[in-house]
């Protein structure tokens, strides 16, 4: 094994141990000065909370990363199969550490957060970014399916509004709500056609045919798959978010009379 894939391997490795030490140390710790409202949840509640807060980290540091790479290595965005994949692989290689944490929590918690969809969505990623790691291939496409991490704060921002007891027509929860279904829109649904245009525009072509066979499954199986899934959670974002703005613009007329009869 060269050295760099050794270094590769170790930073998974880490990437796992950190995320499970976020996980059951920094997260509860953390939590519990932050939020008051956190020792109040129950056993499986914390357990979720705990998912979340590891989650929302690893997306911001990922995320970030991944702009970072999308603005500025020319190499990868010259060649988005064969290009120097060395900076993407370290992100994949982080993500990859996480996914395996994230899979091991909700195989061992699944009474409180097992998931079937969380399931077939890090195995797709990680079948995915196989290839990714052990062949260099495909690593513009790696690192723009990476864009999408950036909803998951204010999905998980969502569900901490709700435990902690704030209400749907809440101005905090309405802003995070519209946030939400903005934000994933725009990196999991509007940056569909530019994702498949780039896809189109290589298929076919020699760098294309150099990528194995199972590697073209890979990228074109799991992209197809994860944004099945994609447009499903989208569709009951913007549901949720529909209903929320709706109720809220009947309660405030309701209040002005209220206010107007006091």
């Amino acid at each position: 094994m060269d050295p760099f894939s050794q270094l590769i391997l170790l930073i998974s490795v880490v990437s796992f141990c950190t995320f499970q030490w976020l996980f059951h140390s920094v997260s509860p710790w953390a939590s519990s000065r932050i939020s008051p409202g956190f020792l109040k949840l129950n056993h499986k509640q914390k357990i979720e909370w705990n998912s979340r807060t590891v989650s929302t980290l690893h997306a911001l540091l990922v995320g970030l990363f991944c702009l970072y790479i999308l603005f500025f290595d020319e190499a990868v965005n010259q060649d988005p199969v064969w290009g120097d994949p060395t900076l993407v692989k370290i992100n994949v290689s982080i993500t990859t550490g996480y996914l395996i944490s994230d899979l091991l929590l909700i195989f061992y918690y699944w009474r409180a957060i097992g998931d079937k969809f969380f399931v077939i969505h890090h195995l797709a990623a990680l079948y995915a970014y196989y290839y990714v790691l052990g062949q260099g291939m495909l690593p513009y496409f790696a690192n723009f399916r990476l864009l999408a991490e950036f909803s998951t704060p204010c999905v998980n921002q969502r569900w901490f509004f709700e435990v902690l007891g704030y209400p749907k027509v809440s101005k905090p929860n309405m802003a995070n709500g519209v946030l939400m279904a903005f934000v994933f829109f725009l990196v999991r649904i509007a940056v569909m056609p530019v994702y498949y245009s780039r896809m189109c525009s290589v298929y076919g072509t020699e760098a294309f045919y150099k990528v194995s066979f199972g590697g073209r499954s890979a990228w074109i199986f799991s992209s197809i798959c994860l944004d099945i899934m994609n447009v499903m959670w989208m569709h009951k974002i913007a549901r949720g978010c529909y209903k929320v703005l709706l109720s809220s613009r009947r309660s405030k007329p309701e209040s002005q009379e209220n206010g107007k009869t006091n």
